[in-house]
């Protein structure tokens, strides 16, 4: 049910052990976790990456880091997200596995696609509690967005279950959800 998603964590919405809910998430079987905990320093996101690490191997998910090139070298990860003004200045983007972005408009896209992205995050499609007040881009956006680019396309931003064959149906590789994985 979940192999079209890609949990994207957020450690404040949940309402258990956060390592515990983790390894929830991944009993689940999403495509991907990928673990976007901005608030913390480069050496506490590590100590957690290397803790979510350890929860996907055994559970067979694959783990993409979030912001930090540097854990997911310490760590061997090969898959990474930034956000584009990080993307911009990455060295060797070639060097990753897998590496993705987050865009929010077709220039953003192509930018994203000319720095060497093999994924990309669009959003938010949806309106979403995580951006409380900012209309969703919609389907339209991706639809457009997924004829054009030549790398998979993965819709954020008020992602449910519900909405995935709609999201599917637009050309999209699958969906990022954040509090339905959280709260799981």
């Amino acid at each position: 049910m979940y192999d079209r998603l890609i949990a994207v964590t957020n450690r404040a919405l949940c309402q258990r052990d956060y390592v515990a809910q983790m390894e929830r998430v991944c009993a689940a079987q999403p495509r991907a976790v990928l673990l976007r905990e901005k608030d913390l320093s480069p050496a506490e996101y590590l100590t957690l990456a290397r803790q979510v690490q350890a929860v996907c191997q055994r559970a067979n998910v694959p783990l993409i880091l979030h912001g930090h090139p540097e854990a997911a070298r310490e760590l061997g990860i090969s898959r990474l997200h930034l956000p584009l003004h990080q993307l911009r200045a990455l060295p060797n983007p070639g060097a990753w596995e897998q590496l993705g972005t987050s865009c929010h408009s077709m220039a953003q896209v192509e930018e994203a696609l000319s720095l060497g992205v093999t994924f990309l995050f669009l959003g938010n499609i949806y309106e979403t509690g995580c951006k409380p007040g900012l209309p969703g881009k919609g389907l339209a956006l991706l639809r457009e967005v997924c004829a054009r680019s030549p790398v998979p396309v993965w819709a954020i931003g008020g992602v449910t279950p519900a909405r995935l064959s709609e999201l599917l149906a637009c050309g999209a590789a699958g969906g990022c959800m954040m509090s339905g994985f959280m709260l799981l």
